[in-house]
């Protein structure tokens, strides 16, 4: 399959994938791999004209990776991914529903 572009991770974004247990990171790496193949919003999302997102959902958490596109080599797209968080998603019955 041709990825739509190479994806570097800086040494912090190693740093937060090596702390978490070892399902989550697989599922990050997948998501992370698929998104250069697929266009897909819930996998790589633009959040504004710089900042991107790779995104995963795991076991109730929400596992963002942010990244910007690497724009001076016009010989091969690269996004570079800088940081991660993890956040808790909202329980149904804490959204109203």
């Amino acid at each position: 399959m041709n990825k739509k572009f190479k994806v570097e991770l800086l040494e912090e974004v190693n740093e937060f994938l090596d702390a978490l247990n070892e399902k989550a990171r697989d599922k990050i790496i997948y998501n992370l791999r698929k998104a250069q193949i697929v266009n897909d919003n819930e996998l790589f999302k633009k959040l504004n004209d710089n900042v991107w997102e790779f995104r995963t959902l795991h076991n109730k958490t929400k596992y963002r990776l942010f990244a910007f596109w690497d724009k001076t080599d016009k010989t091969q797209t690269v996004v570079i991914s800088t940081h991660g968080i993890e956040k808790k998603t909202v329980k149904d019955t804490e959204k109203g529903n």
